[in-house]
């Protein structure tokens, strides 16, 4: 838990450093990782902007990325959030092998596909 409140912290510090977020792309702002209690189990929760303008272009989808870019985990997003800016959504018991000491987290977009802000963050472990 306090490992939690490490990351969250280290990325808010981030946030504040950003460059300004690019438009059209789905930028990842926040995200906050806790193991479940199971080894090797996470839930993750991330937070999202994006400029969805309706079914024709949203984010529709964020991913979990693995040290050499292998995918993790991947949560769909199956509707538009126009007038719910920014937005967080999360995957429970997402498992990450223990190799693995941080991952990076990346937006997805109908329109312009991957791009804006992704995070890169540490895997707490016991």
């Amino acid at each position: 838990m306090a490992a939690a409140r490490l990351i969250t912290a280290a990325l808010v510090s981030g946030l504040l450093a950003a460059t300004p977020l690019q438009a059209g792309q789905v930028d990842v702002l926040k995200v906050e990782i806790e193991p479940t209690g199971e080894p090797g189990r996470f839930d993750v929760e991330v937070t999202l902007r994006h400029a969805d303008s309706g079914w024709d272009h949203y984010a529709n989808r964020w991913e979990i990325l693995g040290p050499q870019g292998e995918v993790i985990a991947t949560r769909v997003l199956a509707h538009p959030h126009v007038h719910e800016q920014p937005f967080t959504r999360g995957l429970s018991a997402v498992r990450i092998p223990g190799e693995f000491s941080w991952v990076r987290v990346r937006g997805h977009d109908l329109v312009h596909g991957y791009g804006g802000r992704e995070v890169t963050l540490s895997v707490p472990r016991p």
